[in-house]
């Protein structure tokens, strides 16, 4: 797929952008500078070229990480936390969409030790008899864990609740936008 296949429908202003997992600020993007690219479930994206990634999430998961000294940066999206040797291996599960990304960046030429990290999504948007158990919940516990392994610092994400997410992330700058769907 090109990274042009797909332009995302305008935004609206009711986005909040959260700079290194902090600051708000006005509205999404002006994307007129950045490639733009749809991140369906299951995949990994990552890009040397300025990229406004968007993908929308629920209890699946998004890992995005950024070399800032390189202004590299790319994010996955998956669904399950492990991949059980069953069937196909694939990036729809969180241990496989993880080292694929943390692969993907170091072949462009991003180093482990310069990575950063921003976690979002993992929402419990089908309720679970156990709150601490849900699939969001073991979502988001094993990309933390994962990272944690890497020694791949977490700096900012948005995650767990009950609603899901839209969120646009930008790869050279490591900027991101969430809306509560």
């Amino acid at each position: 797929m090109s990274l042009d296949s797909f332009n995302p429908p305008p935004l609206t202003r009711d986005y909040t952008r959260r700079e290194r997992g902090s600051r708000r600020s006005g509205g999404p993007p002006d994307d007129s500078t950045r490639s733009s690219y749809y991140l369906y479930a299951g995949q990994v994206f990552s890009s040397k070229t300025p990229t406004s990634v968007t993908t929308i999430l629920g209890s699946c998961v998004s890992v995005c990480l950024w070399d800032p000294r390189l202004g590299i940066g790319g994010i996955n999206h998956f669904l399950m936390p492990d991949w059980t040797g069953r069937g196909r291996m694939s990036p729809r599960f969180g241990d496989v969409a993880i080292a694929s990304l943390i692969e993907s960046l170091t072949t462009l030429g991003c180093k482990l030790d310069n990575l950063t990290a921003k976690v979002f999504g993992g929402a419990s948007v089908m309720g679970s008899p156990n709150k601490n158990d849900s699939l969001g919940d073991r979502n988001v516990r094993l990309a933390r864990a994962l990272l944690d392994e890497e020694g791949i610092r977490i700096v900012g994400g948005d995650t767990g609740g009950c609603a899901g997410r839209k969120l646009i992330y930008q790869t050279d700058d490591a900027s991101s936008w969430v809306k509560r769907l």
